[in-house]
Formats: structure tokens, C-alpha cells, sequence
């Protein structure tokens, strides 16, 4: 913006003079005190009053060559004993402050406590099954219902040992802090994405059965008449799945 600035002022107008700082201001984009402070900076010092001038305040005490090694230590090495940097190894590391490594981390966007998960697919047909799963979510047919299924196993079924005591004026419900096991329950589900409407039973065991037993109860909920499109992935099932199986 600057460098703009001074090469529109370096150029004249219809009548061979030097353009207003008004004009140039309307062009760039910017004000006309702008313009005059930056032409004056540029007619003093040249290419260097266009730099910053130094900020107030006290002088830096982290080189950049500091910055670059607390960065490069991050990304290429993992502390011993340990999954991942915090700022108090890195600060222990390093010779720096703790505030410092979170300063540095924060500027950029290092954050070594985090991370995520992917996935690569090896199926030739993945790109247009994304398209089929995608376009039906964001523009069914008419008359169709579009549902995204997916199961919960292994959810533990707990039960409090004694029946919680009610709330009262200043004091809240209170629970017993021990539980009785009832045993393990399985909980397929299908999500209505248009309505926001869940059709979940629950089921004592995780097989074949129980899955179409689900399928089932979908038929018996879905309104006649309408075409149903189920997204969903294979449900494990001891080696074999059971969407497949069904």
C-alpha cells in the first residue's frame, strides 16, 4: 500500500502536474492524511521511510534464531518418557520461559497436545460414492427419506445403588457415588438429517438379529409411499458385518 502510494503520487495528471493527494487517496483506497504522511516519509528517507519505525517499549529478548530452535524442537523431536511436548519441558529444554513457549506455540498455531486421525482409501469408486452420500444430504428426491444409521456397542448399563434424593430450595439432586453393573446393551440408531428425528432401540447383544430386527422397526416408522435411502458403514460384527449379512 505504501509502495502504491508513492509511485501514484510520482505521476501526473492531464495537465502534466503532480496528481492532488486527494486523487491518489480516491485511488488507493485510503485517506488523504495517509497520503501526505507517506510521501512525506518517502521525500525524507526514501525507500527506508517506508519501513516501520521501531515500537515503543522494551527491546526484544528472544532472537529469532531462539524462535526457529523452540519451533524446529517441536516438529522434528519428541521428549523422552513422553508423547509430546508441554511448555514447561520445552521451556526446560530450551532455556526459555514457559510464557515464552506459549507464546511462540500461539504465533504458530503449534499445538502438540492434539491430534487427529485419517484415513486414506484404497476404493477406486470412492469420489463418486462421496458424491452419491453428499448430493443425497443436500438434495434428496422428492418423496424420499434419507436416513444416516450408525451403532453404539458395548454401552455399560449402570444403575445407581440407591434412588437419588430430589431437590430441594438450595440444595441439588444428590446421588449415590456407587453404581450396580447391569451388564452391557447395544444401541443402533438412525438420524433423520432434514428433522432432526432419532429412531434408536436398544438391544442386549450385538448381532445379525438385533440388525434387522432395527431395519424392522425403520419399516414399521417410515411413512408409506416414501422411497428410504440408508447411509451407513458395516457394522462389526465378529468378522462379518452385519448390514452385510442382513
Amino acid at each position: 500500500m505504501r509502495s502504491r502510494i508513492v509511485l501514484a503520487c510520482a505521476e501526473t495528471d492531464d495537465h502534466g502536474l503532480p496528481r492532488a493527494a486527494s486523487a491518489v487517496a480516491r485511488q488507493i483506497g485510503v485517506t488523504t492524511e495517509t497520503v501526505c504522511k507517506w510521501r512525506a516519509r518517502f521525500v525524507r528517507d526514501r525507500l527506508d521511510g517506508l519501513g516501520d519505525a521501531p515500537w515503543p517499549g522494551r527491546a526484544r529478548t528472544v532472537a529469532d534464531e531462539q524462535v526457529a530452535v523452540v519451533v524446529r524442537a517441536t516438529l522434528e523431536t519428541r521428549p523422552k518418557n513422553a508423547t509430546h511436548w508441554s511448555t514447561r519441558a520445552m521451556a526446560a529444554k530450551t532455556g526459555l520461559s514457559q510464557s515464552t513457549i506459549s507464546r511462540i506455540w500461539r504465533a504458530f498455531g503449534l499445538q502438540s497436545h492434539r491430534a487427529e486421525s485419517f484415513k486414506l482409501s484404497t476404493d477406486p469408486l470412492f469420489v463418486d460414492k462421496v458424491h452419491d452420500v453428499a448430493g443425497l444430504y443436500l438434495d434428496p428426491p422428492e418423496r424420499a427419506l434419507g436416513l444416516c444409521v450408525d451403532e453404539k456397542s458395548q454401552i455399560q448399563a449402570l444403575n445407581r445403588s440407591q434412588p437419588a434424593l430430589p431437590m430441594m430450595p438450595g440444595v441439588p439432586e444428590r446421588r449415590s457415588h456407587d453404581y450396580v453393573r447391569s451388564g452391557t446393551t447395544t444401541l443402533f440408531a438412525a438420524l433423520d438429517a432434514a428433522t432432526g428425528k432419532v429412531i434408536g432401540p436398544l438391544h442386549r447383544r450385538h448381532r445379525t438379529i438385533e440388525f434387522k430386527k432395527f431395519l424392522a422397526k425403520l419399516d414399521r416408522e417410515v411413512p408409506a409411499g416414501l422411497q428410504v435411502h440408508l447411509i451407513c458403514d458395516n457394522c462389526e460384527n465378529q468378522g462379518r458385518t452385519a448390514s452385510d449379512q442382513a
